[in-house]
């Protein structure tokens, strides 16, 4: 069995990839799959050099966000990886980022339980009210306060994941981890 690395943006999406995998009954290290942040997209032509065809050799599959998705593809072109559709090389593209495909699964009234099960719901209600975010719409509000704070996205990248409705993960997540 040929080993799949998974190339990720960075940790909350390594969280949230595995969180979703093992939701769906994915045993990781039995499937050789491994799921490696590369703390930000423009790290890729390191990851493609040690795991793709030039380096381990392993199936790559990759999640990153649409303002990544031309840099990704250019690299996986220069590794002869391909340059069909990302989707048909294996990576999956957030129209946002993750966090925003995960707030339109969600609702935006659906997390606010998330938030409130961390004990932080006043803290999202006070960002809320400042004054540069109270007109602002509730998922740029929500978005502000997941990365608004050192460790937020990790911390709730994988709650969200298990708030999820089951078979009701965001497309590019879903897909992605089909692809296994």
């Amino acid at each position: 069995m040929q080993a799949t690395t998974v190339l990720v943006e960075g940790e909350s999406d390594r969280m949230a990839v595995e969180t979703l995998a093992v939701s769906l009954g994915h045993d990781l290290a039995a499937e050789r799959v491994t799921v490696a942040p590369m703390r930000g997209a423009s790290s890729i032509v390191r990851f493609l050099d040690r795991y793709g065809p030039d380096g381990a050799g392993h199936q790559l599959l990759g999640l990153c966000d649409v303002r990544e998705s031309r840099g990704i593809a250019r690299a996986l072109g220069r590794a002869s990886i391909g340059s069909g559709p990302l989707a048909e090389l294996g990576f999956h593209v957030c129209d946002a980022d993750l966090e925003d495909e995960l707030i339109r699964c969600l609702g935006v009234d659906g997390i606010p339980g998330v938030i409130a099960a961390q004990g932080e719901l006043a803290s999202f209600r006070i960002l809320q009210h400042q004054p540069s975010q109270r007109d602002r719409p509730k998922t740029a509000q929500l978005r502000r306060f997941f990365g608004g704070r050192s460790g937020n996205k990790v911390r709730y990248a994988p709650l969200l994941v298990d708030a999820l409705p089951t078979g009701h993960a965001p497309p590019p997540l879903a897909s992605l981890v089909a692809s296994f």
